[in-house]
C-alpha cells in the first residue's frame, strides 16, 4: 500500500473522540456481570479448548516507578523503595498458581510481555525469579515471542542479557520527547545519550527487536523540538516506532494538573505535529502499520502487515494470535475470545483477594454473538485494512453502520459494497473513525443519552 499524508482539512474533520479499539467490546461498555467464580469456569473451559491450538499469551503488570512522569495515565505506583518486589513477586505466584489449578494440563506458552509501570524497576534479579515461575513447568511454543516495556535510564546489561537468557527478543524503551525543556516539564528527564546506549546493550545483548515509544502534543512541544526528537530516533534505527497522542485527561490522570495548560500545543498545533512526525517516518522508510505504529520493512511486524497475519489485542498490535490473553497483577486485562475482565486496580484491594485465596477480579463482560460477530469486523479492519461481510449481518449493517460510512466513502476513505470494506491509502491514517461505524455500543449509546469518553483519533 502506497502512502499519501491527508490534508489538514480531512483531518481536523475526523479528529474526533473514538475508542483505540485494543477490545471490543471497548473497555467503558463492559456490563461488570463477571464474578470470580464464572470467570474461573469461562478460562477453565477456554484454556482446554485453546492451549494445545494457538497457545497462552501472557501480560504480567509491573506496576512500580521510581518517579512520577506527569503525562502518564498508566496503572502506577511511585515509590523508591525496592522492597516491594519481593511481596509483589509473591502475589504474581499465587494468582498463578490460582490458574494453573484450573488448567488441568501443562500450559503451552506463546507470548510473555511485561508491562507497567516500569519492569526494569525490578532487578535483574527478581525479574529471573518472577519470571522462572511461568517458564519452569510449562511448554515453550517453537513461534514464542517475549518482550519487556523499559526505561532508558534504568534498563542495565544485566537486566538485558537476563531477559535475553530466558527467551526475550523485543524490549520497548519509553522515549517519549528528548527535547530537555519538554523531558524537564514533563518529569521525565533522560539525556539522548542515555537512550543510545540502552539501544546499543539491546542490540548487543541480542535482541532482535528494539521499539521506542514516542508521544506528541506533550507540553512546550513545537515543530522545531519534535523535528530534532525525530532526527535523533531515526538515527538510532528503532525497528518500531509508536507515535502516540497525548491525551490530557487532568480529570482522571490528577499528575496532569500540574501543567500550565498554556504549554499545551493547540488542536491546529498538535495536528501539525502529527502530520509532520508521519512525514518524516515515511520519509525514512518506515511503513505505517496502523493506528500509531510504524515499523522498518525488515521488521516482523511489517511482514505480518503484507501477509495479514497481524493481531491486535490490550497489548497493542501484534504477530502473536494464541486466541487466549491472561492479564497477571494488579489492573491487568485478560481475554478468552468470549470474555473480558480486568484485575483490581489498587494494590491493597488485590493482594487482599491475593491472600485470601480468591482471583482478583473487579470487573468483566460476558460478548454475545453479536459482539463476536463486530469484534471480528473491526479487528479484519484494524490489521488488514478490509472485511468481508456475512449476508445474515447485512440488516444490522445497512441499518446501523453503512449510513455512518457515507462521509467516510465520499471523502475517499474507504470502499464499500455489500460484500465488503476495503481502506484506501488515504483512509488508513483513520482507521479508529471507520471502526467506530462499526461499534454498535458506541453507537447504541446515543440513544440513551449516555456518552463515554474517549481520547481523540489524532
Amino acid at each position: 500500500m502506497s502512502y499519501t499524508i491527508p490534508d489538514q482539512e480531512l483531518i481536523a474533520k475526523y479528529n474526533q473522540p473514538v475508542p483505540r479499539y485494543t477490545s471490543y467490546p471497548t473497555v467503558p461498555f463492559w456490563k461488570n456481570d463477571i464474578s470470580p467464580t464464572e470467570w474461573a469456569k469461562v478460562f477453565s473451559e477456554q484454556f482446554i479448548a485453546r492451549n494445545n491450538q494457538g497457545g497462552l499469551s501472557l501480560y504480567i503488570h509491573l506496576p512500580f516507578c521510581e518517579s512520577l512522569c506527569t503525562y502518564c495515565g498508566c496503572n502506577k505506583k511511585i515509590t523508591r523503595n525496592h522492597s516491594v518486589e519481593e511481596d509483589y513477586i509473591g502475589a504474581i505466584e499465587k494468582e498463578w498458581s490460582l490458574y494453573r489449578n484450573l488448567m488441568h494440563e501443562k500450559p503451552v506458552i506463546r507470548e510473555i510481555h511485561l508491562g507497567g509501570g516500569t519492569p526494569t524497576f525490578f532487578s535483574p534479579r527478581n525479574l529471573d525469579r518472577l519470571l522462572k515461575i511461568f517458564l519452569s513447568h510449562c511448554t515453550i511454543h517453537p513461534n514464542h515471542a517475549f518482550s519487556i516495556e523499559g526505561h532508558p535510564n534504568n534498563t542495565t546489561r544485566r537486566h538485558l542479557d537476563t531477559l535475553f537468557s530466558l527467551g526475550f527478543r523485543r524490549i520497548s524503551y519509553g522515549v517519549q520527547d528528548l527535547d530537555a525543556e519538554v523531558q524537564k516539564v514533563i518529569n521525565r528527564v533522560q539525556p539522548v545519550e542515555s537512550v543510545q546506549q540502552a539501544t546499543a546493550n539491546a542490540r548487543e545483548a541480542g535482541f532482535t527487536s528494539v521499539n521506542f515509544d514516542l508521544i506528541y502534543g506533550l507540553p512546550l512541544q513545537t515543530i522545531q523540538s519534535i523535528d530534532r526528537t525525530i532526527g535523533e530516533v531515526i538515527q538510532l534505527q528503532p525497528d518500531r516506532i509508536a507515535f502516540y497522542s497525548y491525551a490530557h485527561v487532568p480529570w482522571t490522570s490528577k499528575a496532569q494538573r500540574l501543567f500550565d495548560e498554556s504549554h499545551l500545543p493547540s488542536a491546529e498545533e498538535k495536528l501539525q505535529l502529527y502530520i509532520h512526525g508521519q512525514y518524516l517516518f515515511l520519509a525514512a522508510g518506515y511503513h505505517d502499520i496502523g493506528m500509531d505504529h510504524f515499523s522498518l520493512p525488515g521488521d516482523e511486524l511489517y511482514a505480518a502487515k503484507q501477509q495479514g497475519r497481524l493481531h491486535r489485542n490490550f497489548m497493542g498490535y501484534t504477530v502473536q494470535d494464541s486466541g487466549m490473553l491472561l492479564g497477571l497483577g494488579v489492573s491487568a486485562i485478560s481475554d478468552t475470545g468470549n470474555a473480558f475482565v480486568q484485575n483490581h486496580k489498587t494494590l491493597h484491594t488485590y493482594y487482599n483477594d491475593i491472600n485470601s485465596g480468591n482471583l482478583p477480579v473487579s470487573r468483566g463482560y460476558f460478548l454475545n454473538k453479536e459482539d463476536i460477530i463486530f469484534r471480528n469486523y473491526i479487528k479484519n479492519i484494524t490489521c488488514k485494512g478490509y472485511t468481508a461481510f456475512q449476508t445474515d449481518d447485512l440488516p444490522v449493517l445497512k441499518d446501523t453502520c453503512f449510513p455512518r460510512l457515507e462521509e467516510p466513502v465520499a471523502d475517499g476513505l474507504v470502499e464499500l459494497n455489500d460484500r465488503q470494506l476495503k481502506l484506501t491509502a488515504k483512509g488508513h491514517y483513520f482507521i479508529r473513525n471507520i471502526c467506530s461505524a462499526f461499534d454498535l455500543h458506541l453507537q447504541r449509546q446515543h440513544h440513551t443519552g449516555e456518552n463515554k469518553i474517549f481520547s481523540k483519533a489524532i
